[in-house]
């Protein structure tokens, strides 16, 4: 059961996460007449399954509310920001189905405003330029022990620092030489109140504003303007802010904005034995261990995407991790148990084979094919049927044949009969091997009064295998991902804080043969492969004529949800 729902006189009600709560009151006591939040990615990556937990919670609170929902863009560090990342996030909050409308916005589209509110500051004497060098200003900020200590140059006069800050702004000082400090309290028990930096000297073309400016906003004094500008009542973030909201609030207080927004901290989500860390994953692409941000094998949205998950997926996937103030992490298993829920009953049950072994049915008539009409979800008949031709020759899955069998194994092997899926009765009556010793035939008769769909046949089998007719067989190139990282020894490297890399993370097989259905599938399409797992076109690498399918997951797992076990 989902947390936010509990049980009351044998009826199912709605109980109100702490962040509903606190807008329920806020609205209720005035603070605000209309909820507007949003999300405010830094390009300087691609985003992950953790941004998708703030993108919808930011969006659902604002259609719960039926308020407004932002997308802005933190881009005061142009050394890490580049379009493509601003275009990639722009691609993935929209495939969530985080809806914008027209309130796209960039923290650069307010550096006129922070510069106005820095020389606000100023002349309030609640802001400074420093000298001190950036490993000054961290010794003199002191420690969670010690106060601090303030910069011989912390009481300069309001003219001298109004005329030093329009000189960094001119670009009269060299990076690193003078920073921009707010004035608050050197003793302060909360180190983030210790005067902090909020503007430095950096002469660096920026994506959006190119050379405009050679002075940019520190985040924490950039994050507080941009959501007032922007009338935000509800600054959602992760806990790590949560030391830093009494600095957002003394910003919004000293620069005098009217209803000022009110920052709100949640727990991060974390998912164990995934790679999420930017550094890390930069690393990866450029080391060319995976093949780009969007790799199946990582967590970005990008990746999940292209591996084949669906939004409504990722949004369970969020419901069921819920919204709390306590960090936890959550096993990888539940993402898997959410795409399986949800494309169990919306996608097709198609044939493929991925090991193949050739089957010959000798009494079969040479030339001759047959059509079957195989329902294309036994779970859902909403999604019809299809013809599935049927031959003399086909292929079936290596471990479908055995030459000698072990106990209990009730598909093929000689004088042994089984049911080929949606069709005949099939008896093995031999095999052949190639010039490795390795079975590359498998011979079998068939009964003709075994026609699925006959009604005639009273005789039992135990075993069902399925198959693809050779003549009408697609052949397609078919990926199996396994976990990136070695789950036994986690995910970092304890000595030297390296990457536990899977070394078969990835299966490349390359003779598969699907039947004659798929040919066609576009990318992102996805099927369910009978007894396989859910398979989705590779967006990237697949062309019309030479199909690429990413596993996106296995049909079984272990993982069962709490209430399940």
């Amino acid at each position: 059961m989902d947390e936010n729902l509990r049980v009351e006189d044998g009826q199912e009600t709605v109980s109100r996460n702490f962040i509903e709560q606190i807008i329920d009151e806020d609205l209720k006591e005035g603070h605000c007449k209309a909820v507007c939040t949003r999300f405010p990615p830094e390009p300087n990556g691609y985003l992950h399954i953790g941004h998708a937990k703030s993108i919808l919670l930011n969006y659902g609170l604002a259609q719960e509310y039926n308020g407004r929902f932002n997308l802005r863009f933190d881009d005061t560090n142009p050394t890490k920001e580049k379009t493509e990342f601003v275009e990639s996030i722009k691609e993935d909050v929209k495939w969530l189905g985080a809806d914008w409308e027209d309130r796209l916005y960039f923290a650069s589209d307010y550096f006129d405003k922070m510069y106005e509110g820095a020389i606000k500051l100023i002349k309030k004497g609640k802001a400074y330029v420093c000298d001190l060098t950036a490993d000054e200003i961290r010794e003199y900020r002191g420690t969670f022990e010690t106060p601090g200590k303030e910069s011989p140059y912390r009481n300069r006069s309001v003219e001298e620092n109004l005329e030093l800050f329009e000189n960094m702004k001119n670009g009269m000082y060299e990076d690193g030489e003078k920073v921009l400090r707010a004035k608050i309290d050197m003793a302060s028990p909360n180190i983030n109140m210790r005067d902090p930096v909020i503007y430095r000297v950096a002469h660096m073309t920026h994506h959006n504003t190119g050379d405009k400016w050679c002075i940019y906003p520190m985040y924490d004094f950039a994050h507080p303007i941009e959501d007032a500008e922007e009338g935000v009542t509800h600054s959602i973030c992760t806990l790590e802010f949560e030391d830093h909201r009494p600095l957002y609030d003394w910003v919004v207080q000293e620069l005098e904005y009217p209803n000022p927004p009110k920052q709100i901290e949640f727990a991060k989500l974390y998912l164990t034995n995934v790679v999420t860390g930017k550094r890390y994953i930069k690393k990866l692409v450029e080391d060319e261990i995976v093949d780009g941000w969007d790799d199946p094998r990582l967590v970005s949205i990008a990746a999940l995407r292209r591996r084949g998950f669906t939004p409504e997926s990722i949004q369970k996937f969020v419901d069921l991790c819920g919204v709390s103030k306590a960090n936890s992490s959550v096993d990888y298993g539940m993402l898997e148990y959410c795409i399986r829920e949800d494309l169990k009953l919306k996608r097709p049950r198609m044939m493929a084979i991925l090991d193949p072994i050739k089957l010959v049915i000798d009494n079969y008539p040479e030339g001759q094919t047959e059509y079957f009409e195989v329902p294309n979800n036994l779970e859902n008949e909403s999604l019809g049927s299809r013809q599935v031709p049927f031959g003399r020759e086909l292929y079936i899955e290596r471990d479908d044949f055995m030459e000698e069998p072990v106990k209990k194994y009730f598909r093929l092997y000689p004088g042994n009969e089984v049911r080929l899926m949606n069709a005949y009765f099939v008896t093995c009556t031999g095999f052949e091997k190639d010039e490795n010793g390795r079975v590359s035939v498998v011979h079998c008769t068939y009964d003709p009064a075994t026609r699925s769909g006959s009604g005639f046949c009273e005789r039992k089998v135990k075993g069902t295998i399925h198959w693809v007719d050779a003549s009408h067989a697609i052949k397609a190139c078919v990926r199996l991902y396994e976990n990136l990282v070695d789950e036994e020894k986690g995910v970092y490297n304890k000595e030297d804080g390296s990457l536990n890399l899977n070394p078969d993370s990835i299966k490349v097989l390359t003779e598969c043969y699907l039947e004659e259905n798929l040919k066609g599938a576009k990318p992102y399409e996805s099927f369910q492969f009978v007894r396989q797992g859910f398979f989705c076109v590779d967006a990237r690498d697949s062309k019309e004529d030479a199909l690429v399918f990413n596993r996106i997951v296995s049909l079984k797992s272990s993982f069962k949800l709490p209430t399940q076990q």
